[in-house]
């Protein structure tokens, strides 16, 4: 990783410099049995396209917050990024009353309603399908983005030194989630380039965030992000940690 990286955009593009065809987000569902592997190239397209939906179709700008009702998936983590890089503040479960923008899964759309500002629906179907009936009131996510541009370019440079992140009521600047993140990645078990961490954490902490999606970024590794976990036997974890050639685990 390129040590002058100051915001997790940068990150990204560091790593898709790096090596963009290696894994970088494998995400498990246990209670559907979905299984979807982004590479860095993958999954930075995703974020270019959800960065340009943010920036030019909800018309986002530097310091909106953006309130994130999802659960830890890998749509929640190309979100994440997407804020980074047009300098949106994700707000990981945040009052949507508070956001300028709110983002729900299925599950949080009646929550999602007190957000005044634009409102974006997930499905979280398997390979990012759609809403059989799109919700009142909401931007189909998988209906959007997909013709949204390849690359993107914010209107103004992101500023490191401004919010990024808010998580469990803590409000992080972008400079600071680098070096956390980096700070915090032996303790997690991530010792460079190669280092695969399997986490079963929600998203709703920085622990959650950092294994699952910040700590890898950072050093170069890769992360087997898993849903339901708890659904899971034991003999077939141990085979999942076999097959995906996991180094540590964080659950």
């Amino acid at each position: 990783m390129n040590a002058t990286d100051r915001t997790p955009a940068d990150l990204l593009s560091s790593a898709l410099a790096a090596d963009p065809g290696r894994p970088l987000v494998t995400f498990y569902d246990d209670a559907t049995g979905e299984r979807v592997e982004l590479s860095v190239a993958t999954f930075a397209n995703w974020v270019a396209k959800t960065a340009n939906l943010l920036q030019d179709e909800l018309s986002a700008e530097p310091g909106d917050r953006v309130a994130l009702l999802l659960p830890a998936h890998w749509q929640t983590a190309v979100w994440l990024l997407a804020c980074a890089s047009t300098g949106a503040v994700a707000d990981v479960a945040g009052d949507p009353a508070a956001a300028d923008i709110v983002v729900s899964g299925p599950e949080t759309l009646e929550q999602a309603r007190a957000c005044r500002g634009a409102r974006v629906a997930l499905a979280l179907r398997p390979l990012g399908g759609r809403f059989p009936q799109p919700p009142e009131g909401f931007a189909d996510y998988a209906v959007e983005v997909p013709g949204q541009g390849d690359r993107f370019v914010p209107y103004a440079p992101v500023d490191p030194e401004e919010p990024a992140l808010i998580v469990a009521g803590r409000e992080f600047t972008g400079a600071e989630v680098v070096e956390r993140a980096r700070a915090e990645a032996p303790e997690i078990g991530l010792t460079g380039p190669g280092s695969r961490v399997l986490s079963g954490l929600p998203y709703d902490t920085w622990e959650g965030l950092n294994a699952g999606l910040y700590g890898p970024l950072a050093t170069g590794g890769s992360v087997v992000l898993c849903r339901n976990l708890d659904r899971l036997a034991e003999d077939a974890l141990d085979k999942r940690v076999e097959s995906e050639r996991v180094t540590v685990i964080a659950r």
